[in-house]
């Protein structure tokens, strides 16, 4: 059985409880220590979500069954999608979203369009090589329906962003690390 030494400067010991004493050293090593769990704490406020489903399942990303479901699904299928991926080309924007083709998979096929309203924060300078990753619904986009067009990409994830509607869920988009869509500047 291994011991262990713990060595501690001039003026620190152990209580009975094992926590270490003495003065004003303690003091100042006691008070950084609060002040480094505080603000570590603080630098994760805008960590990453979970991806939710219905029923409030978390979603991890389902970059396979998206493609299974661009290439299966009749236009018009609906679900949650949950992507990761490199920025291929940034599409033209009349109404203020943002579009964008993301690779999700291996092949030159293996692309989704991601679209987020800039409604609700507005996102990193981007160009192809972004590290993507949308939380939001799936649409298989491939013919014209109503006024929609087709997605140049056969499908999209759009919604990446919060909700205000308690009739839907929320997502959230990342793009290079950085979280976006978590605010709603529309109800300021």
């Amino acid at each position: 059985m291994s011991q262990r030494v713990l060595l501690l400067p001039p003026g620190m010991g152990l209580d009975s409880l094992g926590f270490i004493t003495g003065g004003k050293t303690m003091t100042r090593f006691g008070l950084s220590l609060v002040f480094v769990t505080l603000f570590s704490s603080l630098a994760f406020a805008d960590s990453i979500p979970d991806c939710l489903k219905k029923k409030g399942q978390v979603l991890d990303v389902n970059n396979a069954q998206v493609l299974d479901w661009k290439a299966h699904t009749k236009n018009e299928y609906h679900d949650r999608g949950h992507v990761k991926g490199q920025l291929l080309q940034v599409y033209s924007d009349a109404t203020n979203h943002h579009h964008w083709q993301v690779q999700i998979g291996p092949n030159d096929t293996d692309t989704v369009e991601v679209i987020y309203n800039e409604d609700f924060g507005g996102v990193p300078e981007v160009s192809p090589g972004s590290e993507i990753e949308a939380c939001g619904d799936y649409i298989t986009a491939n013919k014209q329906s109503g006024f929609y067009p087709p997605s140049p990409d056969g499908a999209l994830v759009h919604w990446v962003h919060m909700t205000t509607n308690a009739n839907h869920l929320g997502g959230f988009l990342v793009v290079d690390g950085t979280l976006c869509g978590q605010d709603d500047s529309r109800s300021k």
